[in-house]
């Protein structure tokens, strides 16, 4: 892949790093506790910027292939699900392995955007919330490799 695309990425991947390192008091405090309204916001708000920095990554892979974009009302769902697949212009750039699991994620980002921050649910948020660091590792190796390797 090219320098600029790379640099592109590699700066994608240090703002969501940072957003863990800022996050890292909230995300512990989910572990050992129910948030209120205001700590729930507050990791609904983590959770919908982690999901949107993976879609800002994918947006630079599929421009810098030139692939098409979705454009309708579906599109952050059909671009979710364009980066688990292959074609003629790039390899995989995540793995089948956590697809599901990535898949909570989306939805909760649209739930997020369509909801009121009273209306969160802490027994949708809490797996969401406890498990996003190791998906992050394992994404950003995923994304590190793919790299290496186009």
């Amino acid at each position: 892949m090219e320098d600029k695309l790379n640099e592109k990425i590699e700066h994608e991947i240090l703002r969501i790093n940072k957003l863990f390192d800022s996050g890292k008091p909230l995300l512990d405090l989910c572990k050992i506790k129910e948030p209120d309204f205001i700590e729930a916001s507050a990791a609904g708000s983590f959770l919908q910027s982690f999901y949107n920095g993976i879609e800002s990554i994918i947006l630079l892979i599929f421009k810098a292939t030139k692939e098409d974009i979705p454009n309708d009302l579906h599109w952050h769902k059909k671009l979710f699900e364009k980066a688990f697949e292959i074609n003629e212009k790039r390899t995989i750039i995540l793995r089948e392995d956590y697809k599901e699991q990535f898949t909570e994620y989306l939805s909760f980002r649209h739930y997020f955007r369509h909801s009121y921050g009273y209306e969160i649910e802490w027994g949708r948020l809490k797996p969401l919330i406890n498990n996003v660091e190791a998906l992050w590792k394992l994404m950003e190796e995923d994304i590190k490799s793919f790299l290496e390797n186009n």
